[in-house]
Order: C-alpha cells, then sequence, then structure tokens
C-alpha cells in the first residue's frame, strides 16, 4: 500500500454560514492542495467535508496518516463513537446523528483505505495545518464575497 499524508482543516463564517474547507495530501516528495466551500453550513461539515474529500482523491487504496485540529472528527472516529452511530442507525438519545450522511460517507472512506486520524493542535507550529486553514478560510470568503455581490 502507498503511504499518504493528509492534513485537513474547516472554516465557517457563523455557525450556520458560509464556510469552507482545505487539505494536503503528500506522497513522496509531492504534495496537492484541494480546497472548497459551501454557501450556507457549520464548521464540523466543513472538517468532515474536508476528510473526504482528501480521502476521496486516492485512486487506489492507500495507508493513510490523516492530521486534523478537529476534536469532532478525530474523536469521533479514534474513540470509536462513529461505530456506536453505526451499530445504533446514526442515532443518539433517541435523536439523529448530526451529519449522518457526511458521517456514513467518511465510514466508507476508512474502510477502503487505512486510515489513522490523528489530532494536532489548530493555529500552532504546525505549518501544514496553518496552511489548510489558509485554504479553507479562503474559501469562505470567496464565498461571502460572492454572496454580497449576488444577493439572491
Amino acid at each position: 500500500m502507498k503511504k499518504v499524508t493528509i492534513y485537513t482543516d474547516g472554516a465557517c463564517s457563523g455557525n450556520p454560514g458560509p464556510g469552507g474547507w482545505g487539505a494536503i495530501l503528500r506522497y513522496g516528495d509531492a504534495e496537492k492542495e484541494i480546497s472548497g466551500g459551501e454557501a450556507s453550513t457549520t464548521n464540523n461539515r466543513m472538517e468532515l467535508t474536508a476528510a473526504i474529500k482528501a480521502l476521496s482523491i486516492l485512486k487506489e487504496p492507500c495507508s493513510v496518516d490523516l492530521y486534523s485540529d478537529s476534536r469532532y472528527l478525530v474523536d469521533s472516529v479514534v474513540k470509536g463513537w462513529l461505530l456506536s452511530w453505526e451499530r445504533l442507525g446514526f442515532r443518539k438519545k433517541g435523536k439523529a446523528v448530526p451529519n449522518t450522511d457526511l458521517w456514513q460517507e467518511l465510514l466508507a472512506l476508512i474502510r477502503h483505505h487505512d486510515v489513522s486520524f490523528i489530532w494536532v493542535k489548530g493555529h500552532d507550529e504546525n505549518e501544514y495545518n496553518n496552511r489548510c486553514d489558509e485554504l479553507a478560510v479562503a474559501e469562505w470568503k470567496r464565498i461571502r464575497e460572492r454572496e454580497a455581490a449576488c444577493p439572491r
């Protein structure tokens, strides 16, 4: 299996509000930056989307170290909450788990690849996490400006 390192981040202005995500994929000496956003979303959805988009572009099953500053993302996988939610039909305390659609998509990708989720402190000294934050913020700002220029 190829060994890939992925860094991800999500950002949102308002919650909900315009949001963006960014990711950096590293394989050997190669690096690829990807980013995107949505007009009305939440920070948690952008964190999940960053991981999903990054894993989705891998062309074959890979061994992946995925770094994120999102405790929501990392803890849900590492602490087993995601598998528990799946067993319970994506319900917790009688209510639907927020972002079920994205959790299901992420779960399929995790099962396709060998993914280790690693938490990294955000807005600190990790250059890749900081770059992902820049990508995510640039996306939500782009969307906010587009929405301001073309109100519905």
